[in-house]
């Protein structure tokens, strides 16, 4: 079964410089809720890859990243849509773990939890370790320009060699991509 990866902030809701801490600031991006509620009626599974170094940096706690997850959860699934798992890095940018992306522990993590493969599958994300870490997990690298796609897609050309499809935001990438799979 296909299963599509999301990155969170800039894909499925609103991005924030200053950290999404509370789920009273998470906030879906227009049409991104009834987008992964397309993709879970066409079949595919949804998973979740997200960098949270807000939780290195003490800027929100483990339960108040639950509580953002479940109102995600929460408003994806009042559309009719399931997310099959959230997958986190808790980590600051300088810790060398292997989950923080452009590294693929979580997508590691999420072959071994759902039991799929994800070689040729997409990856949707707002930045360039997002499209990292499809590349490297031989992915379908796909970017949004929501969140910080725009800036994102301006500095691809270190990513040249490699294809990466760009949609204007997450509802259009999965109009897309629901039409190819039932043409």
């Amino acid at each position: 079964m296909t299963c599509i990866v999301l990155d969170r902030d800039g894909v499925i809701n609103e991005d924030s410089d200053d950290y999404i801490k509370s789920a009273e600031e998470w906030a879906p991006i227009d049409g991104s809720l009834e987008a992964i509620a397309t993709l879970t009626a066409s079949g595919y599974r949804v998973a979740i890859a997200t960098n949270q170094s807000g939780l290195a940096r003490g800027l929100f706690d483990e339960y108040a990243l639950a509580k953002i997850h479940q109102k995600l959860c929460a408003s994806v699934e009042d559309e009719g849509g399931f997310i099959e798992g959230i997958f986190f890095c808790p980590h600051g940018p300088d810790e060398s773990c292997l989950c923080r992306k452009p590294g693929t522990g979580l997508l590691t993590r999420i072959e071994q939890e759902l039991g799929v493969s994800l070689a040729g599958q997409a990856f949707v994300g707002d930045s360039l370790t997002d499209l990292q870490a499809a590349q490297s997990y031989n992915m379908r690298a796909v970017l949004v320009r929501t969140g910080k796609g725009a800036k994102t897609e301006r500095q691809l050309q270190s990513l040249a060699d490699h294809e990466i499809e760009i949609f204007d935001c997450l509802a259009e990438f999965v109009s897309a991509e629901t039409s190819v799979k039932h043409a």
